[in-house]
């Protein structure tokens, strides 16, 4: 697959992983121009509220604010209203949460939007790639592999009339080849080669990620922690070209 420079920066998400509005300004000055997503969490969120995020769009940004809701139906339903509000492009629930859930989810979205105004992208957390085997198992009380409750989620999110799902690098064909290539896929735990591996145990470098179809990689400590921010998420779009 040939991309662009624009294609390939607009496939990375920075993970603005940060404890305030300020140091997140920082980060976002360095990286000025380069047409990536912005990933807000909830740490960042928490602090900083809807305001930076508006910030963001204002910014001419896509925004995909990783929230992980999780909740009755009924709350998720206002939840995902009001951020479909702010002008997200995409936001995330739990699948965990079942079908009902994603289903609200997918009409708070739809009763929030204006003229003119598309549905933001909503995208169902199967496992979290810190979960092993043994903590899916043991502490989670799900049986079989990872891979197995990853795609089981996957196909439920689909039902549930989702846009995709986030998921490790590792599950994006077999979520492909069972949802569809046009089910899309964002994937955390991408490491580039000179980056540590940090708290994941499920990874793969930008590059073999894309080879696998993923239509998203969130990347944090490997851009933020860097020297020079702005050299490693350049180094990053140069892999995908």
């Amino acid at each position: 697959m040939s991309l662009t420079r624009e294609q390939a920066a607009g496939k990375v998400m920075v993970a603005l992983d940060y404890a305030d509005a300020a140091s997140a300004e920082r980060l976002l000055s360095e990286l000025e121009g380069i047409p990536c997503y912005m990933k807000v969490g909830m740490q960042l969120f928490y602090a900083a509220g809807p305001s930076f995020v508006e910030g963001l769009k204002k910014r001419g940004y896509r925004v995909f604010l990783d929230v992980k809701m999780h909740d009755i139906p009924n709350t998720v339903k206002g939840g995902s209203n009001s951020v479909t509000k702010l002008g997200v492009d995409m936001f995330n629930v739990h699948a965990a949460g079942g079908a009902a859930m994603m289903e609200a989810a997918v009409e708070g979205a739809e009763a929030a939007l204006s003229s003119g105004q598309a549905r933001p992208a909503i995208i169902a957390v199967t496992q979290l790639t810190s979960t092993s085997v043994q903590m899916l198992n043991e502490e989670i009380g799900i049986a079989g592999s990872v891979e197995q409750a990853v795609v089981r989620y996957a196909e439920l999110a689909k039902r549930s009339g989702l846009t995709g799902v986030v998921a490790s690098p590792l599950e994006v064909e077999v979520i492909k080849a069972t949802c569809g290539t046009a089910f899309q896929t964002v994937t955390p735990g991408i490491r580039p080669t000179w980056a540590a591996t940090n708290d994941q145990s499920r990874i793969m470098t930008p590059r073999e990620a894309l080879q696998q179809g993923t239509d998203y990689m969130v990347i944090g400590r490997p851009i933020t922690a860097a020297a020079s921010p702005r050299e490693a998420l350049e180094s990053i779009i140069e892999e995908l070209i």
